[in-house]
């Protein structure tokens, strides 16, 4: 039984948080993205250093790529939603009594007696700060305290790109003989480990979500490895 605000809908949350859900989705986008690259150099028969090198410049392009994308995102979409709720203030302070019957009208639609959604809607709007909150909340459905951060997505898909993007590159800084065969070890891996994790966002079977994360990566790895061993033929 729920005891505060803060603990309403808490059932819902945990895995399912938008935070992880983005850092899962930002590994595997450079989990895939960098292991294809990293494999279609390696088929096209150059020396390791070359795969190395191609694989850092891969990590750094995307994940600078996908900060700055999320950071223009997250940055307009917040500045749309702040300029909704100015709008709103406006109307506020020219039009209460109006805002107060959208109001009633919506907990009306809520199945709330129209006499007493208009008692609720009036006590709220006698104080402005509430009466602002409420109405971003019901009318807009925006939460006023929790626009997001556009600095903090960039710098979260910036780690979780360069995160899945570093795991293929694993056996090129150890200094293994024969990298490629242990970054397509490692992807592997990491691919089944993440579609099994993302199962647990939408309720599916955790085996089934990593066989198909897996395929999707190997397919991928494959053909970018056929593409560049016929650029490697060619080019020889």
């Amino acid at each position: 039984m729920p005891t505060s605000t803060e603990e309403i809908g808490a059932r819902h949350k945990g895995a399912g948080g938008g935070s992880l859900r983005a850092a899962v989705f930002g590994v595997n986008d450079g989990l895939v993205s960098n292991t294809s690259l990293v494999m279609g150099m390696a088929g096209a028969a150059v020396s390791n250093d070359v795969v190395f090198l191609t694989g850092v410049a891969g990590l750094l392009a995307g994940a600078f790529s996908m900060a700055a994308g999320e950071f223009i995102s997250m940055r307009t979409q917040r500045e749309m939603f702040e300029h909704q709720i100015s709008q709103e203030k406006e109307e506020l302070a020219l039009y209460p009594e109006e805002e107060a019957e959208e109001l009633a009208l919506i907990y009306e639609a809520r199945g709330l007696p129209l006499d007493e959604a208009r008692a609720m809607a009036k006590t709220l709007i006698a104080d402005p700060k509430t009466a602002l909150d409420t109405l971003a909340r019901e009318e807009l459905g925006l939460n006023p305290d929790d626009l997001g951060s556009a600095s903090g997505a960039a710098l979260w898909s910036f780690l979780a790109f360069s995160s899945g993007a570093f795991l293929p590159l694993l056996p090129f800084v150890a200094g293994l003989s024969s990298p490629v065969p242990v970054a397509a070890t490692i992807a592997s891996v990491a691919l089944f480990g993440v579609g099994a994790t993302m199962s647990l966002f939408s309720g599916r079977n955790a085996f089934l979500g990593g066989v198909r994360m897996l395929a999707i990566g190997a397919l991928a790895g494959a053909a970018t490895f056929a593409i560049g061993g016929l650029f490697g033929v060619a080019a020889g």
